[in-house]
């Protein structure tokens, strides 16, 4: 038997030189996702805690179910990370990720930086499991202020 790796599916010819196609599996979209990313505050950007608070990641959990993030990333292409410590998302909830200082609550977390993460001009926001794989990413060009993803 001949086996033959094509895109992601194995084909298999016997000798009658029937194939059979298996597809691979699909790889299954994060409960947790980021929603909406909002780069460029409003107003001049002064590092005024309230201009760096004006940025934000929104990310939603789109499951009934609750989920634990801690250990989760949230990372811009440059490297800058925030992490998840332990923090449970409710089902159909979201939660804002805030780039300056605050107080964190149940729908409001703060980064704590006293300079900016979100490039105005483009750039892409990755959550990130524990695990360092992939869970949503959001990118965006030089329009507007926000995207949704």
């Amino acid at each position: 038997m001949k086996r033959i790796v094509v895109m992601g599916a194995v084909a298999i010819a016997g000798a009658t030189g029937a194939a059979l196609l298996a597809a691979a599996p699909a790889e299954a979209a994060s409960a947790v996702q980021i929603h909406r990313v909002y780069f460029d505050s409003p107003g001049k950007d002064n590092r005024s805690n309230s201009s760096l608070n004006g940025e934000w990641v929104q990310l939603s959990n789109t499951s009934r179910s609750s989920r634990q993030l801690r250990g989760y990333k949230l990372r811009d292409k440059t490297g800058y990370t925030y992490t998840f410590g332990t923090f449970t998302l409710g089902g159909r909830k979201s939660v804002y990720i805030h780039t300056g200082k605050g107080r964190n609550s149940a729908t409001h977390r703060y980064w704590g930086r006293t300079s900016y993460v979100w490039n105005n001009n483009g750039d892409t926001a990755y959550l990130r499991y524990p695990n360092g794989s992939t869970a949503d990413s959001c990118s965006w060009g030089s329009k507007g202020s926000s995207k949704y993803c």
